[in-house]
């Protein structure tokens, strides 16, 4: 191979341009031009095709930074499906018109389902990216547990049923993952100063879809409770807790995922039907309505006798982290995975390794390395690749926290994710 394109899709991580940079740099090893698609599957809908050559004469552009957050390509929500042939084949034409050999795409679980359709007719690979951490698999053979399409009513049964060997997870963890953790760490350790001054319920809402693995790693926030899409609130005990809690140390914090569900499957936060671009069910709320919850279970009388507050809606409050997890400069364990799983996905075209997906793996004590699996693997029964979700081991639903396992998991990721010169970007940088 000669040409070869590349694209990021989906919604923006930190890493994107790390990933880039590492495709770029194995590319220039190889002796290959790479082609950045701008705009990610909305570029190759154009029939211009707007793109920019990632390394002439076998060097890095300038402007691609592995440290600047976002990505230079610039992405959409945009992605194929096999209902109109004709427009993939269009699509198809013009790369074929611009002598490119094969594709690479950067994203997750929606950009793998987008890239069915090019498969059968082009070369293409995926390199992982998402702050949800959900691209991939718990155990090998996951897929073959799930008994219904995805979206119905139990839909994952079967799921997580063995025991969870960490060795065993097909994708470790995802360039950006680590920083949006580190970004929520820091929101959490900050709301807990005011909610100690002024003896308050905080209540933090943090992105990852139906994956709670960002709430889990909020736990390095130290956060009294944590609470999950994966397990359904009790709220009955959940209040009970809260109380106890509250009359212990005068103060509450409470992180939560942004698709939680109560002990019905009702979802806390997912109140209104609307849709991101990608069709996406947009969860909204959930801090919101798990407040009011909280309000009417603990009465105003709870506050108004210590005496610190007037009301229950006065003693709590919501914030939600919002974007800024998926924004800013990466630490340093995205950066450097990112940029190998960039790498790693032109290895794959170059060696003839289409409809793969590089992944990164965890063995003890050798600890992270790149390798591959068949986009396949990650597909069901229906041929849809579904978000991974926190397995049951990794999390303690009992007592609302992480589980001894579920801190063997974090602690691989980020006991050295921070690396030096991160802390000199903050130290400097900044100001």
């Amino acid at each position: 191979m000669h040409r070869l394109a590349i694209l990021t899709a989906g919604g923006d991580t930190p890493a994107l341009n790390a990933t880039l940079h590492g495709a770029v740099q194995r590319a220039n090893l190889l002796g290959i031009e790479l082609v950045g698609i701008l705009g990610g599957f909305a570029g190759l809908l154009d029939p211009e095709v707007p793109r920019v050559v990632l390394n002439p004469l076998m060097a890095a552009i300038p402007e691609l930074d592995p440290c600047h957050g976002g990505t230079l390509l610039g992405s959409s929500r945009t992605y194929l499906d096999d209902s109109d042939p004709g427009r993939v084949r269009d699509v198809v034409s013009r790369i074929e018109r611009l002598g490119i050999d094969g594709l690479v795409a950067i994203g997750g679980d929606g950009t793998l389902n987008g890239l069915r359709p090019l498969e059968e007719l082009l070369p293409c690979v995926l390199a992982p990216k998402t702050i949800d951490n959900d691209l991939g698999l718990n155990s090998p053979d996951e897929p073959a547990s799930w008994t219904r399409p995805s979206g119905e009513v139990s839909d994952q049964v079967g799921t997580s049923t063995r025991p969870l060997v960490l060795e065993d997870i097909v994708n470790y963890a995802t360039p950006g993952y680590a920083t949006a953790v580190f970004v929520v760490v820091q929101a959490i350790r900050r709301i807990r100063t005011t909610a100690e001054s002024h003896r308050r319920i905080a209540i933090v809402e943090v992105m990852g879809r139906q994956s709670g693995f960002i709430a889990i790693g909020g736990s390095y926030g130290q956060p009294d409770l944590v609470v999950i899409p994966e397990c359904p609130l009790e709220l009955d005990r959940f209040v009970e807790r809260v109380r106890d809690i509250y009359h212990h140390q005068r103060h509450v914090v409470i992180v939560i995922g942004e698709c939680i569900s109560d002990e019905s499957g009702q979802q806390l936060g997912a109140s209104s039907p609307s849709v991101d671009p990608a069709g996406n069910v947009v969860f909204r709320g959930a801090a919101e309505q798990l407040k009011q919850r909280l309000v009417e279970s603990l009465g105003d009388g709870f506050f108004s006798a210590a005496p610190r507050h007037a009301s229950a809606e006065a003693a709590i409050f919501t914030r939600k982290v919002g974007h800024t997890q998926r924004g800013g400069r990466p630490i340093h364990f995205d950066r450097f995975h990112a940029s190998q799983l960039g790498g790693q996905a032109i290895s794959l075209l170059h060696e003839g390794r289409a409809n793969h997906v590089a992944t990164l793996q965890r063995t003890s004590p050798a600890g992270f390395r790149v390798d591959a699996i068949p986009a396949n693997q990650l597909r069901d029964r229906w041929n849809v690749v579904r978000p991974r979700t926190v397995h049951p081991d990794l999390f303690d639903g009992t007592d609302w926290k992480v589980s001894p396992l579920g801190a063997d998991y974090l602690q691989a990721i980020f006991t050295e994710a921070v690396g030096s010169s991160d802390v000199e970007h903050l130290r400097g940088d900044l100001f």
